[in-house]
């Protein structure tokens, strides 16, 4: 007596978008602009420190109010924080994923020695290491304190100035500003692309936006460094 074969089960959305190649630069796009928006508010919050530590240290405790009395203490914070893992896993996960396609996609070596990724490409991936090195760096800086030898808690604006009275502290910071700045170039031009909003009549005014972002942004991270080794912000 034959035993009845179960039918196969059909793949669920989920299951396909992650599976398929397209799928998976969505989710690095949709990720990417996420984290992008995060960049820009923050860019912004960074600056209240030309302001005084007493304009600085009470941005750094509205964040943590934020949605009270609804939301208690610091719950806004710990969500944005949790959107903000959840994008990064995503996107770091994509991105690795599809280079291991790429390589086995071209399993043969080159004839010729010549690069096998273009400039962009390379530029992405070695700019997402790096970022993601210093994101790990810059919680450990920041927010656990745990690098930052004179930090001390509840005094985030001397904390940053401390962070950039170290030689390795601007350093590490301006090295992953430029490496932010080139992988927003490259990476803003190519969710757009993957999310359809490139045409011939779109193309200059996306390049000249991806242009104009990583230019503001970088040179907004980076102002926080330069002003305390100037000592405007002191």
């Amino acid at each position: 007596m034959a035993l009845a074969t179960r039918p196969d089960r059909r793949p669920t959305v989920v299951r396909t978008v992650w599976d398929s190649t397209l799928g998976k630069k969505t989710i690095m796009a949709v990720s990417g602009l996420v984290m992008l928006s995060f960049l820009v508010v923050h860019m912004f919050g960074n600056l209240k420190i030309f302001f005084g530590p007493g304009t600085f240290n009470g941005y750094a405790h509205w964040l943590r109010t934020v949605g009270e009395p609804f939301l208690h203490y610091e719950w806004a914070l710990w969500i944005i924080r949790t959107g903000l893992v959840v994008a990064v896993i995503a996107h770091a996960v994509c991105a690795y994923q599809l280079s291991r396609r790429d390589l086995r996609a071209r399993p043969v070596g080159y004839a010729h020695r010549k690069a096998r990724a273009s400039y962009a490409t390379r530029t992405m991936r070695w700019g997402g290491v790096i970022l993601g090195l210093f994101i790990v760096w810059h919680l450990l800086d920041l927010t656990t304190l745990t690098v930052n030898r004179n930090a001390e808690p509840g005094h985030p604006y001397e904390n940053v100035v401390a962070t950039f009275h170290t030689w390795y502290g601007d350093v590490i910071y301006i090295v992953a500003m430029l490496a932010l700045g080139l992988h927003i170039r490259h990476g803003f031009w190519s969710a757009a692309q993957t999310l359809g909003a490139g045409s011939r009549t779109r193309d200059r005014v996306l390049k000249a936006t991806a242009n104009g972002l990583a230019l503001v942004l970088t040179a907004g991270f980076i102002a926080v460094p330069v002003g305390v080794m100037t000592g405007i912000v002191s």
